[in-house]
């Protein structure tokens, strides 16, 4: 009788739960349009600025982004809960220690204009000048008591020993000016001692909370991303060179590998 009982229960409800389900409006699936561009596709993509006036969608001639600032790559797209693009964040500047920050654009500032017939062929300009977004507030996330950003620079933790700038002359390269330097060549470059021992390389770099280079996030060691040691080094603390092609840069530590091991690791 009691097993009677559960199969009809459990049939009941079976049918209750189908009845339910027909009641409800078939999901439709989104097709995606030819104009329409991917988040994916828009992080990366150069954003300019001109003080001649745009409208949206309208065409330029071949070569027009050359008489336009380039003024930096989107990083992050924001979006609303309601799914609305709000705004774009991009890094302005790209100078070591002249404020390279991040800067958010409303995305009802940005025009997507046309460089050809192909609807994948755009620009992002912005109606502005390099200086307008230079000077404009720096752009921080939110944070609550649980977040941990990796984009404001930490305190050098109890028992880190300072390093002194090594004055290091190799032929070929010479000093590099921080206006020379982008965040760009800088993450990656490899580490090497005063005595050119290969120490490691910049893993990234550590800003405060006015958008401007602080330290050095340096990968000591290891091999294949295996026993690494991860270290922050204050940017006066090094000597970051560039040879005359431009295209190699060293930065270079008054240390051997076992003194940067030593060193009280990063943690982001």
């Amino acid at each position: 009788m009691k097993k009677f009982l559960t199969t009809t229960a459990l049939a009941i409800v079976l049918i209750g739960g189908n009845a339910y389900a027909a009641t409800m409006e078939p999901m439709a699936m989104y097709q995606q349009q030819p104009t329409d561009i991917r988040a994916s596709k828009l992080i990366g993509t150069r954003l300019y600025a001109t003080e001649k006036p745009m409208t949206a969608d309208m065409m330029v001639k071949p070569g027009a982004e050359k008489e336009w600032d380039d003024i930096g790559e989107v990083n992050e797209v924001i979006l609303s809960r309601q799914g609305e693009v709000k705004a774009v964040v991009l890094g302005v500047g790209g100078f070591l220690g002249l404020g390279e920050k991040a800067v958010a654009i409303p995305m009802k500032d940005i025009k997507f204009v046309r460089d050809g017939d192909d609807a994948d062929d755009y620009f992002l300009v912005v109606n502005a000048n390099k200086q307008m977004l230079t000077d404009a507030p720096a752009y921080v996330a939110p944070t609550t008591a649980a977040s941990n950003s990796t984009n404001v620079a930490k305190p050098s933790p109890a028992g880190d020993t300072a390093l002194v700038r090594p004055d290091v002359q190799r032929e070929g390269y010479r000093a590099s000016e921080m206006k020379d330097l982008t965040s760009e060549t800088l993450t990656g470059a490899h580490v090497y001692s005063a005595k050119d021992e290969d120490v490691g390389e910049v893993d990234k770099l550590v800003l405060n909370d006015n958008g401007t280079v602080q330290q050095l996030v340096l990968d000591i060691g290891g091999f294949l991303g295996m026993g690494e040691h991860r270290i922050a080094v204050p940017l006066d603390q090094v000597n970051i060179m560039r040879n005359e092609k431009g295209d190699d840069v060293r930065v270079y530590v008054d240390a051997t590998k076992e003194k940067l091991k030593a060193q009280p690791e990063y943690k982001n």
